[in-house]
């Protein structure tokens, strides 16, 4: 266990760290208006934690993490992380693509009835969840990175031909979302980060797809039809790719929606041949501190990575350095593929970078799952 001075960080919301609530009282986050749902307890307090996490550091997550790893799948209370430090991901991040198509399993071919039982297990060892939907494509039927069918946005917004089917999907979500309970019967609360990467052109949502006004009509549809539907244990995400200010606001949705502000962004290249990553992380930063601190509103770096880790030293040479700089509440890791060679983002037992992964783990600032435990 590592030793930290976090112990006196915010006493108040170690209930929805720990699953110490016996029940699903409400109270009303600063930021909730009539559109919005009064949030739970549990969620209200995780909102405020996300706001004071950067005191002391940063959350650590791994996607999909104690689903399945390098040479492995569904073993209880496995994790690639833990393997290596002994300790879980603070946050535990899982992706819910195909569930509108009423199959069992996502698209990364993992059971909904798992990816809920992992949740609640993230939930009640003290972690935090979070998920995304990669959407499927209601105009062609085909998943959320075919963009052959043109603008499919305006097909989906009220008065759109295919407007019934995106709101009976978004009504699976919101089911489904709102399901995840402990055996107490209290709703987990859950970091949602819907239509992300909208800033470039890779899915149906993306910039090149739909205007501006179009793509914020999309959240408010979408926000308006998890009010009709109850969800009160989620925290909303809105997060860009790297891009600039300028075009991060362009498509900024009614802020009321919104919960925490974040990109995605990833390395492809090694530091010494193109420094690109790094100008990009920083440049993206540093407008989201200002906006987080002009919006109130936590941020983080909701996906990044280098895939396959090819630098030994990445851990502590270059992500902690990012992280540390800035008032970020958490940083996500992307997943550790079982079922694609070399597509992995995580350090595992006997990776070159496992032993800076444990540096990474021993830092002063980094928070795993242990740290949030210890702030009872």
């Amino acid at each position: 266990m590592k030793i930290k001075s976090i112990s006196a960080l915010l006493f108040s919301a170690t209930c929805v760290l720990t699953g110490c609530s016996g029940g699903n009282n409400t109270q009303t986050a600063e930021i909730t208006q009539s559109k919005r749902t009064q949030l739970t307890a549990e969620t209200s307090s995780l909102l405020d934690l996300l706001k004071k996490i950067p005191e002391k550091g940063y959350i650590v997550g791994h996607q999909d993490a104690t689903l399945y790893g390098i040479g492995w799948e569904f073993e209880q209370g496995r994790s690639d992380v833990k393997s290596v430090c002994g300790d879980y991901p603070a946050m535990v991040a899982f992706e819910i693509g195909d569930i509108e198509r009423g199959i069992d399993k996502s698209i990364d071919s993992v059971p909904f009835d798992a990816i809920r039982a992992e949740a609640v297990n993230q939930y009640k060892r003290g972690g935090i969840v979070s998920i995304s939907w990669h959407a499927n494509n209601p105009k062609s039927g085909s998943n959320s990175w075919d963009i052959s069918a043109g603008n499919v946005v305006e097909t989906v917004l009220p008065g759109g031909v295919n407007h019934e089917l995106l709101v009976r999907n978004i009504d699976v979500v919101a089911d489904f979302l709102s399901s995840i309970k402990d055996e107490k019967g209290t709703k987990v609360p859950v970091l949602f980060r819907p239509w992300h990467e909208h800033t470039g052109s890779w899915f149906w949502w993306g910039a090149d797809h739909c205007t501006a006004g179009e793509y914020k009509a999309l959240w408010d549809m979408t926000m308006s039809r998890m009010r009709e539907k109850g969800v009160d244990n989620v925290l909303y995400i809105y997060s860009s790719g790297a891009t600039t200010e300028e075009k991060y606001l362009e498509r900024f949705p009614d802020k009321d929606y919104i919960d925490l502000i974040g990109f995605d962004h990833y390395q492809f290249k090694d530091i010494n041949e193109d420094d690109s990553y790094l100008r990009d992380m920083n440049s993206n930063l540093t407008f989201l501190t200002r906006l987080s601190k002009e919006m109130s509103k936590p941020m983080a770096i909701a996906e990044t990575g280098y895939e396959q880790i090819k630098d030994d030293k990445w851990w502590t040479g270059v992500l902690a350095p990012l992280c540390e700089n800035y008032p970020i509440s958490y940083v996500l890791l992307w997943r550790n593929a079982r079922e694609i060679p070399n597509h992995y983002y995580c350090a595992y037992p006997g990776h070159n970078s496992e032993s800076d992964f444990m540096e990474f783990y021993t830092m002063e600032k980094t928070i795993f799952c242990e740290d949030l435990n210890n702030m009872r």
